[in-house]
């Protein structure tokens, strides 16, 4: 019969980690499921250490100015690991190196680590069964559900070829790099997500252009208004992204746009392009199990907390926050989650 763990936690981002660390520490030994190595993953952009390991520069993470940190890095990650990352540069932490600390951070304090999905749960009784790409069922007393959401993309081959590297879906995280100050970057989307991402882009960037499928924007009328109102803004109607130009030296110097109402394609001349056409959380493996909401996203019942609708499973990170979407707001999260399971468990005596 298999083992009953104390806490399993699904997903490997900044929540997950974290929550990892706080579990860990708490003696509750924690079973990670940090996602297979699979095609179907890197497709999706799911593959192990989230979202932030497909990003370059990290500015916005605390404790992590400009700096050169090669000799911690070389002290801190075994061999191993540090195969896996890029060359370091001088800027301070990069996404991949951030998420290799905190993956390091939770294993050196005792967390076991599954480089596996989890495919299926059962959260009608306790102990909560999961079902894995391995094959092989897990139980558990608690569950913390750090699964995250994924960015809609265009799912262009040239949009692809830029990511990074000028295509970003982001501008929060991304819209200060040096390479987007003072430049000329585009905006994809109409809804109150595009507008707030183009208004954050007009403070760093010289021109934003805001490109719309449509003759009129999605977002609420205020929100619109301001979009509208903003010199720096310039809206470009009935419109989509046909190519991401760009080179290798450069990365996206243009945008090819192809008209929806019948008129000859466009060039934009941009240094970036940050799609806000929203994004689609990671849970098709809990549907029927957990209450979500109308856009997927795992439900949270109490204020404050990271409690679900299932007594003993608990959401951290982006796979239950559709507004803020931050590494730091993620770890947060985990943070939380795995103190609410630490005081449930001890409630129920285990």
């Amino acid at each position: 019969m298999a083992e009953v763990e104390r806490v399993i936690i699904i997903g490997s981002g900044p929540a997950g980690w974290t929550a990892a660390i706080y579990a860990a520490r708490a003696s509750l030994h924690p079973l990670l499921f940090e996602g297979a190595i699979s095609e179907k993953n890197a497709q999706q952009g799911t593959l192990p250490l989230g979202q932030l390991a497909l990003t370059t520069e990290v500015e916005n993470f605390p404790g992590f100015p400009p700096g050169d940190l090669s000799a911690f890095l070389e002290t801190a990650l075994p061999e191993d690991r540090r195969d896996y990352l890029p060359p370091h540069g001088k800027h301070g932490v990069s996404g991949p190196e951030l998420m290799e600390l905190m993956r390091a951070q939770a294993v050196h304090f005792g967390t076991r680590a599954i480089t596996e999905d989890v495919t299926s749960v059962d959260f009608s009784g306790r102990p909560f069964r999961l079902q894995a790409s391995d094959d092989k069922e897990y139980q558990a007393h608690a569950v913390i559900v750090a699964t995250g959401a994924r960015a809609n993309y265009l799912d262009l081959p040239s949009e692809q070829r830029f990511k990074n590297r000028g295509v970003s879906a982001c501008a929060v995280c991304d819209g200060a790099l040096p390479r987007f100050r003072n430049q000329p970057v585009a905006v994809i989307g109409g809804g109150d997500s595009a507008v707030e991402e183009a208004t954050y882009l007009t403070h760093h960037a010289a021109k934003v252009y805001l490109v719309h499928r449509r003759d009129a924007l999605r977002a609420s009328k205020i929100m619109a208004e301001r979009a509208m109102n903003n010199p720096k803004i310039q809206i470009v109607w009935n419109r989509v992204v046909e190519e991401v130009l760009g080179d290798d030296e450069n990365g996206v110097t243009g945008i090819r746009l192809k008209s929806t109402a019948g008129e000859d394609d466009l060039t934009l001349e941009v240094r970036g392009m940050f799609l806000a056409i929203g994004h689609t959380p990671n849970t098709d493996f809990l549907r029927g199990q957990l209450e979500l909401t109308d856009k997927g996203y795992v439900k949270r019942v109490k204020p404050f907390r990271t409690y679900t609708s299932v007594e003993g499973v608990f959401a951290a990170g982006d796979v239950s926050d559709d507004y803020y979407r931050q590494a730091v707001t993620a770890a947060a999260g985990g943070c939380m989650a795995a103190l609410d399971a630490e005081r449930w468990l001890a409630a129920h005596g285990v």
